[in-house]
């Protein structure tokens, strides 16, 4: 049964605002309820040992990002004595309270989750990080003559005085601080000193096995250094050896009006984002309050910054061992994702694509022909002109390479790259100036607009006519990630749907005023307006008596003018089932509010990524793909587009696999109550559904 909930002060329907800000949820509230649903699937004793360790560290992860940009900005307005972003009028400092205490309470189930649970699982299967008690003298040994070789010869320890001060420390480095008595050989007798760790070294160390007498025993290197500590500062007496880290805002700013080069105003701000304003201090739970109180002090943090911690400060590095370790017993069962019908290994995409539009829903389905479309045009004669946004691709891209070997071919290459993809941008930089070297055109998109649209246009003379070809996805280029995110792939021949692609690039490379589609919804200009109006037209059905439904898979819902619509709607009767991975600050369930609004999340060992909008339309079910979440800065600030489904077999199938099957889940999938907080969906007496498993058996080969 799902928890009790605070019901919210009901008025008449006549008095109540659809934009109060009570009926909405904040937003950096929501985002830690979506942490703390990853960190219960660390707790899960259903999912393999391996994989929950690896939540364990995606939650870190992403704690961290949390705090490097959505603390920080608070911080920042909190300081400027700014006014809230937020629709729930919540003020900087208020809000900053709300979140230490949250982030304190769930930092704290993190260690016990992985003190209690996981480390004692992991050594009842072989499989130990030994603190520096439990080490034999032989592998002591081993691990001084560890330090002294590989360890040693990389670390520049700092002691304090005044021609020494405290070190600016990089955002979440492993940093050791020393309490030391005596003299040193100048005389000197500070009595702290601050070693960083190098990056370049390993924070697990895999003893060998015939030392260990097991495969899968590891040390941290905090431990081998805290053992060592007396090799690095000789003739001294070391009182104190405790592991911090400072997280900073990592959030770039460039005023893109002033900047005469976006690439080299971002290249320039690289280096600072790892030396920004200090917003937290992890530190070792025994280190002493005067040590603790100086490390604040010294990065100009208080209390509430504080987070002493029982094991490693940086949980995410504990993760290598799900790669490390090989035991396939204690990890997800592999995967093998198929070829789609139309798109085999050795078929001709184009002939393929000039009889059939092809979905594809990854990882489900293989990302082999989106890849191998790009190859062949890159070599085929008949190919004139590629054209592509690139968001996130990762390092060593094939797809960068297909890109750079059409521009070597004599291929008219026009590559838009979003520079400022949030802590990409250093990799984006890297692969424009390689697709420059080749030949390509490359564009930054629009100042004051991030261009996240996920399209590919090939443009091919055919038999005398130019034909294009399209691809439009809800996911990155990053052949990496689309292993293990959901997100469908749209090809087609369609013509009018080259157009709008041919159009959307046209504005993104070009100048001019908006450009008509044919069927595309496109950011900043159609799709909030088109939503909008869709929604509306759903309230009018169900005000006339007809059938009214919406339906929607995303990442994140925040906009407050959607969110404002939604509302009206369900007062009106519209039936509306959201699956919401992240964000949402719409609340569910507010009677004469959103009583027929349903918002769920799903987590799986896939990250559910797709973007999926169904609107009922007196029947003729509209749904969309798009790259654009129901946020203000999607729909408002950025480069978007939704296509329309229009093959009735494809409509079918992605609402059936984006939303029927998600909102059957009772095993993965969690309720949104109207307090803002979620109960995880139990299967009770009925048959456990889970919407991963469903897909993996229904897609395989």
């Amino acid at each position: 049964m799902a928890p009790a909930q605070k019901q919210l002060k009901v008025l008449p329907s006549s008095d109540r605002d659809p934009t109060d800000g009570a009926l909405f949820l904040n937003r950096e509230l929501s985002i830690i309820e979506f942490n703390h649903r990853v960190l219960q699937m660390a707790q899960d004793p259903t999912i393999p040992l391996l994989e929950r360790l690896r939540y364990l560290a995606i939650f870190s992860s992403n704690i961290d990002e949390f705090f490097e940009v959505r603390v920080a900005g608070l911080k920042e307005r909190a300081q400027a004595d700014l006014a809230s972003p937020y629709p729930d009028g919540r003020t900087p400092v208020s809000l900053l309270k709300l979140i230490a205490q949250r982030c304190h309470a769930l930092i704290d189930d993190q260690y016990r989750a992985l003190n209690d649970e996981l480390l004692p699982e992991l050594a009842n299967n072989g499989i130990r990080v030994l603190k520096r008690t439990e080490l034999s003298a032989n592998q002591t040994a081993w691990l001084r003559r560890y330090f002294k070789r590989e360890v040693m010869p990389v670390l520049s320890p700092m002691g304090l005085d005044p021609a020494h001060p405290f070190p600016n420390v990089q955002n979440k480095g492993l940093n050791i601080v020393v309490n030391l008595e005596g003299r040193d050989a100048f005389g000197r007798d500070s009595g702290v000193a601050i070693l960083p760790v190098p990056r370049c070294l390993p924070r697990l160390i895999h003893l060998p096995a015939d030392l260990a007498n097991s495969p899968h025993h590891f040390v941290m290197l905090s431990s081998v250094i805290h053992d060592n500590v007396d090799r690095i500062f000789p003739s001294m007496r070391v009182t104190g050896c405790h592991q911090f880290r400072v997280t900073r805002n990592s959030d770039m700013w460039v005023d893109e009006d002033e900047a005469d080069d976006l690439l080299d105003a971002i290249k320039g701000e690289l280096h600072g984002r790892n030396y920004g304003a200090a917003v937290r201090l992890e530190v070792a739970d025994n280190c002493s309050a005067d040590t603790v109180r100086f490390l604040r002090e010294q990065h100009g943090l208080d209390e509430a910054d504080v987070y002493q911690v029982n094991g490693p400060v940086n949980l995410h590095r504990v993760s290598a061992l799900v790669d490390l370790v090989d035991r396939a017993d204690l990890k997800f069962p592999p995967t093998t994702p198929r070829f789609s019908e139309y798109l085999g290994p050795k078929t001709d995409p184009f002939a393929a694509l000039t009889e059939h539009d092809v979905l594809l829903h990854h990882p489900y389905e293989s990302y082999a022909p989106v890849v191998t479309l790009l190859n062949t045009a890159a070599t085929d004669p008949s190919v004139l002109a590629v054209k592509m946004t690139l968001y996130r691709t990762g390092a060593d891209s094939p797809i960068v390479r297909a890109l750079i070997n059409a521009a070597r071919n004599g291929k008219e290459v026009t590559a838009v790259v979003e520079l400022r993809a949030r802590f990409d941008e250093a990799a984006n930089i890297g692969l424009a100036t390689q697709l420059q070297e080749a030949g390509a055109t490359v564009a930054y998109g629009v100042v004051g607009h991030k261009c996240h649209a996920k399209m590919l246009l090939i443009v091919r003379r055919e038999e005398g006519r130019i034909r294009r070809y399209v691809h439009l996805g809800t996911g990155n280029y990053h052949t990496q990630t689309s292993r293990f995110y959901t997100d469908f792939s749209y090809l087609t021949s369609n013509p009018e749907i080259g157009e709008d692609v041919h159009n959307v690039f046209q504005q993104l490379t070009s100048l001019g005023g908006v450009l008509p589609m044919h069927r595309l919804l496109h950011a900043p200009f159609t799709l909030k307006s088109t939503l909008l109006e869709l929604i509306e037209a759903e309230t009018e059905a169900a005000r006339a008596g007809r059938t009214a439904r919406i339906r929607a898979k995303l990442n994140a819902l925040s906009d407050p003018t959607v969110i404002a619509a939604l509302y009206d709607a369900s007062r009106a009767g519209v039936e509306i089932d959201l699956v919401v991975r992240g964000i949402c600050c719409l609340r569910p369930g507010v009677p004469e509010v959103s009583e027929s609004i349903r918002v769920r999340s799903i987590l799986g060992r896939f990250l559910e990524h797709a973007r999926v909008y169904h609107f009922h339309a007196d029947g003729q079910d509209l749904v969309f793909t798009a790259s654009a979440d129901w946020m203000d800065r999607n729909l408002n600030r950025r480069v978007e587009v939704a296509v329309p489904i229009i093959d009735e077999p494809l409509k079918r199938r992605v609402t059936s696999e984006a939303i029927d099957l998600a909102l059957e889940d009772n095993s993965n999938a969690w309720a949104l109550d109207q307090d803002g907080t979620y109960h995880r969906v139990i299967p009770g007496e009925n048959e456990p559904q889970h919407l991963q498993t469903r897909l993996l058996d229904r897609l395989k080969d």
